[in-house]
């Protein structure tokens, strides 16, 4: 169980933009893009596309992607991750790569392989990034506060932490990539859903209210996640105008 893979989950059916993983630019769908950035990850020797959709499954196989075929029944990501690790025992680390994240840099997916390798203690990976000059109160923004160590203590749609005295903390984001440990991804799907999880919506808060560690490294980088019309509208014209 040593090979370190990245599994792509990419389903239709979006609440907020339904079929985005085959939305087109430049002739090419979004599913493509990302895969693209990851089969460039060096530290990955294998690259899966996961989706639970028919065209998304025969979209993949025709520019050349590996891709399983998933239940359309997982609630979550993190589910359909699973499925597909099971079918593979040699992989021993799992890197969940959103399939709307087009333009993730390779050097944050190698930095997430890191985390995980270089700490036997460490159950998941993820990454931060200070926030600047976004809106703190968007709660499709989420927050994160960490130890002195790197370790997440809470994420959050709200803002955290709150400022009683102005102008002394830092703040940071969330960019929405994560590494697991096979054995700590498996373990973490098991867990129900505890209320913070269900309150707030991230599955995140299952791993840390069940005791697990998530390691965060803050990097610079501003992720390009589409995850409506005005979003995909956005990506578009950036790569257009290049």
């Amino acid at each position: 169980m040593s090979k370190t893979a990245i599994i792509i989950p990419a389903r239709y059916g979006s609440k907020r933009l339904e079929g985005k993983p085959l939305l087109k630019v430049k002739d090419k769908p979004i599913i493509q893009w990302v895969w693209e950035k990851a089969i460039q990850v060096a530290s990955a020797d294998m690259v899966i596309i996961a989706t639970d959709n028919q065209e998304i499954y025969d979209c993949a196989k025709s520019f050349g992607a590996h891709v399983e075929m998933t239940s359309e029944h997982h609630k979550c990501g993190s589910d359909r991750i699973v499925e597909v690790a099971e079918k593979y025992p040699e992989i021993g680390y799992i890197i969940n790569l959103q399939g709307d994240e087009p333009m993730i840099n390779t050097d944050c997916v190698e930095q997430v392989i890191r985390l995980l390798k270089e700490d036997d203690t460490v159950d998941i990976s993820t990454l931060l990034s200070e926030i600047k000059d976004e809106d703190l109160d968007d709660p499709n923004m989420v927050k994160c506060v960490k130890d002195i160590n790197g370790f997440a203590m809470y994420f959050s749609r709200s803002k955290i932490p709150y400022e009683r005295n102005i102008g002394i903390a830092k703040f940071y984001k969330h960019i929405g990539i994560y590494g697991y440990r096979r054995e700590s991804l498996l373990k973490m799907t098991k867990f129900p859903q505890p209320e913070i999880e269900q309150a707030e919506s991230l599955e995140q808060l299952r791993a840390l209210y069940n005791g697990m560690k998530i390691k965060t490294s803050v990097v610079e980088y501003k992720a390009i996640g589409i995850d409506t019309i005005e979003d995909f509208n956005a990506f578009k014209k950036l790569i257009e105008s290049k």
